[in-house]
């Protein structure tokens, strides 16, 4: 498959602490251009936050825009979305066998061992990271480095996306190191947050992304 250059992922943590929904960032970043979209919830998934994904899972079918939901499997499937599976989630072949073989699926990887399992798995994508410092996770895996990022490019075919850190200042190193994608989580909510900073935000990274 061939990805976004910019991943942008919808930490419904990091928006709580800022008092804003994913339902408002959702629109935002999908009016500022996104290609794809990453729902990320790491507590419980009550009724409230299912409402939540499932509408942000029709505002992207309706703006043909690739909905990904992090974790879950299960949720995905209800969702007729991707799923983006952790080390530590359902092994990627069970996920495939749940899910079947349309569905887009990325799986992480923190070091190169990973990564070079990863290459033999039946998923679409790769994610590698955290490539810098992120405060985006409670316990985050060590920082690999835009070094171990260069080393990973090599070792596997799929297409790589890093996530952890990454800003708009460092984005063309990694970019350049061969990152296809990046993801962007804390960078992606402007200091003062509000649907029109955040599109703004957005557009930012777009432009970026071609340079």
């Amino acid at each position: 498959m061939r990805l976004p250059r910019v991943y942008p992922i919808l930490d419904t943590g990091t928006l709580a602490a800022r008092g804003f929904s994913p339902v408002r960032a959702a629109g935002a970043v999908l009016e500022g251009g996104a290609g794809i979209l990453q729902l990320r919830h790491k507590q419980h998934w009550g009724r409230a936050v299912f409402d939540a994904a499932r509408e942000l899972a029709r505002m992207c079918r309706e703006a043909g825009v690739l909905f990904i939901v992090d974790d879950r499997a299960d949720i995905a499937m209800l969702l007729d979305a991707g799923v983006h599976v952790g080390q530590d989630d359902l092994p990627p072949r069970d996920a495939r066998r749940l899910m079947g073989s349309e569905a887009v699926m990325g799986f992480s990887s923190h070091n190169v061992q990973q990564v070079c399992a990863a290459g033999g798995e039946p998923v679409d994508y790769v994610a590698f990271g955290p490539v810098f410092a992120t405060a985006s996770k409670r316990n985050p895996d060590p920082v690999t480095g835009i070094e171990a990022l260069k080393e990973c490019r090599a070792l596997v075919e799929k297409p790589l996306v890093a996530i952890g850190g990454i800003t708009r200042e460092t984005a063309a190193a990694v970019w350049a190191a061969g990152a296809d994608s990046v993801a962007v989580i804390g960078d992606l909510l402007p200091a003062e947050l509000n649907s029109l900073s955040l599109r703004q935000r957005m557009e930012e990274w777009q432009r970026l992304a071609t340079q």
